[in-house]
């Protein structure tokens, strides 16, 4: 008899347990994979199911698969939030797929700069400038690089690496190149010029893969490349003795951002998540495992952090692009790129 009540307060248990689970609503996230998804899981997901009362069901891709997902869903979304670099961003924003955001506290403390649209938001800065091997540069009595213009210069001639247009790092030095020979976005052919006649030449390799360039670096076969400054945290944390350089007409800002995801049956969870995201201390731990650089003002890094991320006064000359006008052009441009850059 003793047994039977055992196992039947064992079963009401389980049941009460299932139904409690049953009751909680679970949050869809769409968001990077690798570092960014074990920062997540480990880091910033469980303190937020325990004080939400919600479950959270991640979804690992990069911006391109889940810009894809959200438009393959489209009739019927199955994400809540989503987090995509800001060219995807304004992409899905335009599309339709963010909702409103409200206006919580926190935005109120974050940089102006990081406030996209009120449908998304920055939530962490990644600079785009050079990453320089400072071993090299010293055993050849070179000063860092400075200036966009120095992608020109001949004594890198075949030590230099920019990913191709693909990449938002390459489509950023394009940009900038134009900008500094009097053209835009909305005028792009001075930075195609640029890139073809001058700086070209240079180039070893047009190189996407982060992990490519990574070996690049340490093999010695290039000394300078234009990358964000995430990665040079992350190649510099093997001990490789690799620098980021803002140049003196600005780095441009890279953002990770976030938006609640139209048709979402739990709106105001997903809100939370953001704001939650937006919190200093998250902030800080973003930055330590990204790379990304706050967009709170409130959050304090420590010094090493600070050094090399987009952080403080950095902030203040940190470039923004017209995603706006690119994002129409984009195919052309890469089309273009294939036939006067990489020929």
């Amino acid at each position: 008899m003793e047994n039977y009540k055992t196992v039947a307060l064992a079963a009401a248990m389980s049941l009460v347990g299932n139904m409690a689970l049953a009751d909680t609503p679970t949050l869809t996230v769409g968001g990077y994979g690798g570092s960014f998804e074990t920062l997540m899981k480990q880091l910033i997901i469980p303190e937020f199911e325990k004080t939400h009362n919600v479950k959270i069901a991640y979804v690992p891709g990069n911006s391109t698969e889940n810009l894809a997902r959200l438009q393959a869903q489209k009739s019927a979304q199955e994400l809540d939030v989503v987090i995509l670099d800001d060219g995807p961003m304004y992409q899905a924003d335009a599309l339709g797929f963010c909702a409103p955001m409200k206006d919580a506290p926190v935005m109120g403390d974050v940089y102006d700069l990081a406030k996209i649209s009120g449908n998304s938001v920055g939530i962490g800065f990644v600079a785009t400038g050079f990453a320089y091997n400072a071993e090299l540069f010293k055993e050849k009595g070179w000063a860092p690089p400075s200036s966009w213009e120095d992608l020109k210069d001949p004594k890198y001639d075949q030590l230099l690496s920019i990913p191709p247009i693909s990449n938002t790092y390459g489509l950023h030095a394009l940009v900038m190149l134009a900008r500094d020979a009097g053209g835009s976005e909305s005028d792009i052919d001075p930075g195609f010029k640029a890139m073809a006649d001058e700086v070209a030449p240079n180039v070893l390799v047009f190189e996407p893969s982060s992990g490519r360039m990574s070996e690049l670096f340490q093999n010695r076969e290039i000394a300078l490349s234009i990358w964000g400054s995430g990665r040079v945290k992350s190649l510099a944390d093997t001990g490789f003795p690799v620098k980021f350089a803002y140049p003196k007409e600005g780095a441009v800002a890279l953002m990770l951002a976030a938006c609640p995801v139209v048709q979402s049956n739990v709106p105001d969870d997903a809100q939370a998540f953001i704001d939650y995201l937006l919190d200093p201390e998250i902030q800080v731990k973003i930055a330590d495992a990204m790379g990304a650089g706050p967009v709170n003002k409130k959050a304090e890094l420590p010094p090493e952090l600070a050094e090399s991320l987009p952080y403080g006064d950095k902030i203040k000359s940190l470039k923004t692009v017209d995603w706006d006008v690119i994002n129409p052009e984009r195919q052309a441009w890469t089309a273009r790129w294939a036939r006067e850059v990489e020929r």
